[in-house]
């Protein structure tokens, strides 16, 4: 049942991150992330199953401080680059663009030194190519056969459960599955080695918010929210690291072809992050919380947190009519609650986040617009590195190429196609004025079992 999928999802995840530790790295560990995973993969090829269990672990470990190290650079010189006050006269636009410019020196000048103090930083750096493949979880197709081979069974139903959640169509990985399932017991091992902990936090509130605890079921979700947001910084800073120069351009096509590749993982870090639950995706997952919250919150007569909530929602949905329907009552009763013009205000958190990924998806549609014909080979290539399936070539405008998975739903979005999700969230009207979200995610067992 649903109950099952939430146990699954708070154990506790395991294998290959038990011993990774961003602040203190085991110093025998520290070695090049291609170098762990080539070895682990020959190691692999001939059998030795202990050995490429144990290089391939390592490598994990060291392609998540690297990921670790890159965001926590690239936040902590965020501020770096900000250009200096302008002038209380006109500029000009030479003078604003050496402006701009020079918060780009100093900000390259905090990230060089930034990452002369840390230890991933110190070996040899890993192709583009090799760090989307561990962005597509593809380690976990080889560590699933090298621990049933190792006669680990529970990390290896771990590790092919993992893999599957980005690859659900993978014919091999569902056979092995399958085998997997026969097993008795096998459930308790089926876990996502690669979970959030605002995953955990969002499933502890839905099971609260479903045995109508509210005030554990916000407590929970209130926590979810910052670290979401904190996964999505970090996500986003970490697209911002190294990137191969291959051709020889003008200054600003170089910077476009650069920024570019930049976007393209940018608007890849929404869905990355999108929790799937019982082997459905949570649909559009930060206005979600919003509408959990926006409900328990009126259940507990907190009307100032449940219409800045509501009006934090319809941020990311404004033609939902439920929703739009929970705004007008509450402004009905403003006077009866004491609410004021500013408690319909969505949330600064909630608009933040949606103004960031909203003009990274119109600079993107522009770039896609104006620029990739131009500089298809560069860009389309980018993006064919990360592919996985052969979808939405067209509509991106890459004759031939395949698009990164990934970055389908946003693209999906811009281009006003249908995304294709494993499932998705009602909403439903229950007694009361106030209409809350139904969480019909799925029914493990149920399904199981017909």
């Amino acid at each position: 049942m649903w109950v099952a999928a939430l146990a699954a999802l708070l154990a506790a995840a395991g294998a290959q991150y038990e011993r990774y530790s961003f602040r203190s790295f085991p110093r025998d560990e520290l070695m090049p992330l291609e170098s762990a995973y080539r070895y682990g993969l020959d190691q692999y090829s001939t059998e030795n199953w202990p050995e490429s269990v144990s290089y391939l672990e390592v490598s994990m470990r060291l392609y998540r401080l690297l990921r670790d190290s890159e965001a926590f650079c690239h936040r902590n010189c965020s501020t770096a680059g900000r250009p200096p006050p302008a002038p209380p006269a006109p500029a000009g636009a030479a003078l604003e663009e050496l402006r701009l410019l020079s918060g780009v020196l100093r900000r390259a000048q905090c990230l060089r030194r930034c990452k002369q103090g840390l230890p991933a930083f110190r070996q040899a750096q890993p192709g583009r190519e090799l760090l989307e493949e561990f962005q597509r979880r593809e380690p976990y197709k080889y560590l699933q056969f090298a621990y049933f081979k190792a006669n680990n069974l529970p990390k290896a139903i771990a590790a092919a459960h993992t893999f599957l959640l980005k690859h659900p169509d993978d014919e091999m990985m569902q056979r092995n599955m399958a085998y997997y399932k026969s097993i008795p017991d096998a459930e308790e091992h089926i876990k996502d080695l690669e979970t959030k902990p605002y995953e955990n936090l969002f499933v502890r509130a839905v099971r609260a918010y479903n045995g109508d605890n509210w005030r554990t079921s916000i407590s929970d979700m209130e926590l979810a929210l910052p670290d979401f947001f904190k996964a999505y910084d970090d996500c986003i800073a970490a697209c911002e690291g190294s990137r191969e120069i291959t051709d020889f351009k003008d200054f600003y096509l170089s910077i476009a072809d650069h920024y570019v590749e930049v976007l393209a993982c940018k608007v890849q870090c929404e869905s990355n992050l999108t929790p799937i639950i019982g082997g459905f995706v949570v649909e559009k997952f930060v206005a979600t919380m919003y509408h959990y919250l926006q409900f328990a919150y009126y259940k507990l007569n907190d009307m100032k947190n449940a219409a800045s909530c509501a009006a934090s929602y319809l941020l990311f949905d404004e033609k939902d009519e439920v929703m739009k329907q929970n705004m007008v009552y509450y402004r009905y009763h403003k006077d009866k609650w004491g609410l004021k013009e500013e408690d319909f205000q969505p949330r600064s958190e909630a608009v933040r986040y949606h103004n960031i990924t909203t003009l990274q998806l119109e600079i993107y549609e522009f770039a896609k617009e104006h620029l990739m014909d131009d500089d298809e080979p560069d860009v389309c290539i980018a993006l064919w590195a990360m592919a996985g399936s052969p979808r939405l070539t067209s509509a991106l405008g890459c004759s031939g190429v395949l698009v990164l998975p990934a970055l389908e739903l946003a693209v999906e979005r811009i281009m006003g196609l249908q995304p294709t999700l494993h499932g998705k969230l009602d909403v439903l009207p229950v007694k009361g004025e106030v209409v809350e979200f139904l969480d019909d995610l799925l029914e493990v067992e149920e399904k199981k079992e017909s």
